[in-house]
C-alpha cells in the first residue's frame, strides 16, 4: 500500500483520500472501494458523501484532534442511511467492537431508520435511534453516561439552537461538540451565508457551557457548508 498518514487507530489518509479500517471484512456499506493491508481492510471514506470526512480533510489544526478516541461514546444527530457513522464504528468500536465504543446513530426518518437497523446488526457498538434531536431530554434515557464526542449533522432551521441544547444535555465535561451547518437552512432567516456563520460563531463564544475552538470551511466539498467546533467546560 502506497506511504499514508495515521489520523487514528482506524483512520489515515493516503493519497488526498481517507481511509477507515474496516471493521466488517469484505462488506461496503456504500459501494465504496475497500483495498488489503496485510491482514487489514480497508475502506475508502469519501469526503464529498461525508461532513466528518470533510471537515478532516479541510481542518487546519491536527485532524487527529476532531476525531473521538476507540471506546469513546458518541452522539451522532443525523445519521442518515448510516454512511458516517459506519466509517466512525470502524474507528470508535473496530471489529466485534472490541474497543467496547458506542456511536449513538440518531435520525428522525423512520425511512433511514430502516436502513440504520439492518447496518447496526453487522456493528456492535453501533446503536440505532429514532428520534427527533429537538427533543434531547427523550433521547437521555437511551444513554448511560454523557457523551464523549457529538456531532450535528441536521438541515432543519434553528440548528444552532438544537446544538446548544443538545451540547448542554447530552455532553460529558471535556467532550467535543461539533455542528455542520448549512447556510441554505437558515436562508430565510439571515441577508448572506457569511451572517449565519458569523452568527453562528458568536452564539458558541457566548454559551455559557461550551468553549469555541475551530471554525472549518468545506468549501470545495461540501458548498455553502461550515464545521463549528466547540469543548464543554
Amino acid at each position: 500500500m502506497p506511504r499514508h498518514v495515521s489520523i487514528g487507530w482506524g483512520i489515515r489518509r493516503d493519497r488526498g483520500s481517507l481511509w477507515t479500517r474496516n471493521a466488517v471484512k469484505g462488506i461496503s456499506v456504500h459501494g465504496e472501494k475497500r483495498k488489503k493491508d496485510g491482514r487489514n481492510e480497508w475502506r475508502k471514506w469519501d469526503a464529498r458523501r461525508s461532513k466528518v470526512a470533510a471537515m478532516l480533510i479541510r481542518a487546519k489544526s491536527d485532524p487527529s484532534g476532531l476525531i473521538p478516541d476507540p471506546g469513546s461514546l458518541c452522539i451522532y444527530l443525523g445519521a442518515s442511511s448510516g454512511s458516517t457513522v459506519s466509517h466512525l464504528h470502524d474507528h470508535v468500536c473496530g471489529a466485534g467492537n472490541h474497543h467496547s465504543g458506542k456511536i449513538i446513530a440518531i435520525d428522525i426518518s423512520p425511512r433511514m431508520m430502516r436502513d440504520l437497523v439492518v447496518l447496526c446488526d453487522k456493528r456492535p457498538g453501533l446503536v440505532p435511534v429514532l428520534g427527533d434531536a429537538r427533543s434531547p431530554n427523550s433521547i437521555t434515557p437511551l444513554l448511560s453516561r454523557k457523551a464523549d464526542w457529538l456531532f450535528q449533522d441536521l438541515s432543519m432551521a434553528d440548528q444552532m439552537r438544537t446544538f446548544i441544547k443538545c451540547t448542554r444535555i447530552m455532553l460529558s465535561k471535556g467532550g467535543l461538540g461539533i455542528i455542520s451547518l448549512k447556510a441554505a437552512s437558515e436562508r430565510w432567516t439571515f441577508k448572506s451565508d457569511e451572517d449565519l456563520f458569523t452568527e453562528s460563531e458568536r452564539v458558541v463564544r457566548e454559551s455559557e457551557h461550551l468553549e469555541f475552538l475551530e471554525r472549518i470551511d468545506l468549501k470545495g466539498l461540501e458548498e455553502q457548508h461550515i464545521v463549528i467546533v466547540a469543548r464543554r467546560v
